[in-house]
């Protein structure tokens, strides 16, 4: 599923639109998975738990701009939106919308292996990318996903 864009559409299309098209789709994922984790959040007291007093707020975004969704964790409440926040606790740069999804549906989300291949780059606390990590795996179990 990292490559949204097969090998024959990408020999087809021009290198702008695979572009977009990658980005487009990573970014509506993304915002998905964060929609699915606010509403768990919302309506499960299990998953709510995990959360209780958290206070942190996320970025993730491609290197070219093409992605950028945000996250924030405070006073009980879970907001998501389509762009970067100003103020972030943690702010994760994937090079491409590929090695987004890589990470993002990896089984074990390896964080320094994609560090070391130059995929994802961290800045902020990496606690709080194991902790939503950590959380995202918790949704896709209580969904049968994972």
């Amino acid at each position: 599923m990292s490559d949204f864009v097969t090998p024959v559409l990408r020999s087809l299309l021009p290198p702008p639109l695979v572009q977009q098209l990658e980005g487009e789709v990573t970014e509506d994922f993304l915002e998905l998975l964060l929609e699915g984790m606010k509403l768990a959040f919302a309506i499960s007291w299990d998953y709510r738990q995990n959360l209780r007093g958290f206070r942190g707020a996320y970025v993730f975004r491609t290197a070219d701009g093409a992605v950028a969704v945000s996250a924030r964790f405070a006073g009980g409440e879970m907001h998501v939106g389509g762009s970067e926040l100003p103020d972030w606790d943690v702010r994760v740069t994937f090079s491409t919308p590929q090695a987004l999804w890589s990470f993002l549906l990896s089984r074990d989300q390896d964080i320094l292996n994609s560090i070391l291949r130059d995929e994802v780059e961290v800045e902020g606390n990496l606690n709080y990318v194991y902790k939503l990590g950590y959380m995202a795996r918790e949704l896709m179990r209580g969904l049968g996903i994972a």
